[in-house]
């Protein structure tokens, strides 16, 4: 193109601006990207819009690595304290210990008010605990909790008034969030917290799998 024709096009790209004054906040990317003298004078305002935005993005960078640390952070002490579940539930020598070291790990590792533990069988060496109910899976005391055993996926939150009467029964109103964790073949396990915001939906489920495999396996390894 001619010098006469770069000319021309910059006029109008010039004019077309000045008709709309608001094209960057659209396109911001562009601001960014222009190359603008920094000495004073009409360019300076835009020099400053460049460095707001700049600004703007590394106020959003930042925070979003702050969330994603905070988020790593919490895997990780949740990995620890899953790691010490499973070697503590491979200590006991008989099924009595496998559930009492699953309950006392709950309560103390897991910020746990009530921990409340439901098998479908007796367990030999287990006697009247306040933790524990043994209920046959085909009762219907069971059957607000039908779905969840079908599934076999975690629950978080607040839960229906059904399942905590069944749970905490007297201490229902102590309990404001759940996690409730059911284990094939075992029965369920509920970790109840008095704050609200402990348990909630929507909150990753992994490490509670984990839990629920891993103190199946620990039964079964004193399965005659």
């Amino acid at each position: 193109m001619s010098e006469t024709g770069e000319k021309i096009g910059a006029h109008e790209v010039a004019a077309w601006l000045r008709r709309h004054p608001k094209f960057l906040q659209q396109f911001p990317d562009l601001a960014i990207s222009l190359v603008v003298p920094r000495e004073d004078g009409p360019a300076a305002s835009l020099a400053s819009y460049q460095l707001e935005v700049l600004r703007d993005k590394n106020r959003e960078l930042s925070r979003r690595l702050q969330d994603l640390y905070a988020v790593s952070q919490e895997n990780e002490r949740l990995a620890v304290r899953t790691h010490q579940l499973t070697l503590a539930l491979m200590r006991p020598q008989d099924p009595a210990g496998v559930v009492r070291a699953m309950v006392a790990t709950l309560a103390e590792d897991f910020n746990g008010d009530l921990v409340r533990v439901v098998l479908f069988a007796p367990v030999a060496g287990l006697a009247e605990e306040e933790w524990l109910q043994v209920i046959a899976r085909d009762d219907r005391v069971l059957q607000p909790f039908a779905d969840c055993l079908r599934d076999g996926e975690p629950l978080c939150g607040r839960l229906h008034p059904d399942k905590q009467a069944v749970l905490y029964a007297t201490r229902s109103d102590d309990v404001a969030s759940t996690a409730l964790l059911p284990v094939e073949g075992v029965g369920l396990v509920a970790v109840g917290s008095s704050d609200p915001n402990r348990f909630y939906p929507g909150m990753g489920t992994l490490f509670l799998r984990m839990m629920g495999e891993a103190f199946a396996a620990a039964l079964q390894r004193h399965q005659p």
